[in-house]
């Protein structure tokens, strides 16, 4: 008999909240075709602060100024966009409330005004935390092909 793990079920699209950061509850599109997250931010900006000039990173997630915020615990990589064009992303760990349940994940911050969904969760995050996904759950919530029929 083969051993079944238990394995979480999300939908094209789930209802999620960065807790640490204050969001609130939106909407992220799941995207298997995307190997890491984003969320929505604005001003992002490195500066240098103190004797030893320490990297500090400012960002405004969602684009609310009175969400922003600043870290020192941040990574900076270059990531391809669905476009091809070659992008400095900044990464931070932070905690994910998805499905009632909090993961710690890394998330991408960028501006994402030009897109329709303010998160975006991808492959890494749901095969760090077992997470399967049924285009079926959340169907109601799709509204991305209405204008395209």
């Amino acid at each position: 008999m083969a051993i079944v793990s238990k394995k979480r079920v999300v939908g094209c699209l789930e209802p999620v909240s960065f807790p640490e950061l204050k969001t609130g509850v939106l909407l992220a599109k799941v995207d298997t075709g995307a190997y890491s997250g984003a969320l929505h931010c604005t001003n992002l900006k490195v500066v240098k602060r103190g004797p030893q000039k320490q990297r500090i990173l400012k960002f405004t997630p969602l684009g609310n100024k009175a969400l922003a915020q600043e870290t020192d615990d941040f990574e900076s990589t270059y990531i391809r966009s669905a476009t091809g064009h070659r992008q400095r992303r900044y990464i931070i760990t932070t905690t994910i409330r998805c499905g009632g349940k909090n993961y710690l994940t890394k998330i991408g911050l960028s501006d994402r005004s030009d897109m329709k969904r303010e998160a975006l969760l991808g492959r890494r995050f749901l095969r760090e935390n077992n997470l399967l996904v049924d285009v079926r759950k959340n169907s109601e919530l799709d509204d991305e092909g209405e204008n395209t029929r």
